[in-house]
């Protein structure tokens, strides 16, 4: 069956990859839901929660009566040794992050969380993916957080953007460090019966 896609982000990222893969979609940005840490959370557990309650949000904002779609809910964190590492506050804290990154392999977690409307029926996953940085020197750090790129990054990095020149290796998806896993989320789709673009 033909189903749209609603997904529950307002990253251009996201976006990005949605439409490079041929992918129709909507947006509709789930509101109010606090992306901060619960005390002693992982990673692993908070990019599943948060990731459903986006998707459940936009659900609730759409409205029962909008049948026929899909609602994705994806979150991204950065861990490193049990820490986790979202958006930067600053610039400072920009530095910081990656100064701790620099030489380091970190992980890259995802969680998406698909809703079908009206039904309800969901899926979802966390996607994983380690990423080694090359050793980073104060000058770079400092020129990187100027260009103004880690701002609205979880890990104060894109890897699709200036950040890519200093990551020397990674094991998994590509696609999960920029924001949402593909392949794995093409596959979930497919399970809530999506067939593709109309």
């Amino acid at each position: 069956m033909h189903m749209k896609i609603i997904l529950a982000s307002s990253s251009p990222r996201r976006a990005e990859v949605l439409r490079d893969a041929g992918i129709a979609f909507e947006i509709c940005s789930a509101r109010q839901v606090d992306e901060c840490a619960k005390p002693g959370e992982s990673a692993h557990a908070m990019v599943a929660r948060l990731a459903e309650a986006k998707a459940r949000a936009a659900a609730l904002q759409i409205g029962a009566s909008k049948g026929g779609c899909i609602v994705v809910g994806a979150d991204t964190a950065v861990e490193l040794d049990g820490e986790i590492f979202g958006k930067p506050r600053d610039a400072v804290h920009a530095r910081e992050m990656l100064a701790a990154l620099g030489g380091r392999t970190h992980h890259v977690l995802t969680g998406i969380f698909l809703v079908r409307l009206p039904d309800g029926a969901t899926r979802a996953t966390v996607e994983t993916t380690s990423v080694t940085f090359a050793p980073l020197d104060r000058t770079e750090i400092e020129a990187y957080v100027a260009s103004g790129e880690p701002m609205d990054k979880a890990g104060a990095y894109g890897i699709q953007g200036v950040a890519g020149r200093y990551i020397s290796r990674i094991e998994g998806c590509y696609f999960n460090v920029v924001g949402l896993p593909l392949a794995r989320l093409h596959a979930l789709l497919r399970e809530l019966g999506w067939l593709g673009p109309a």
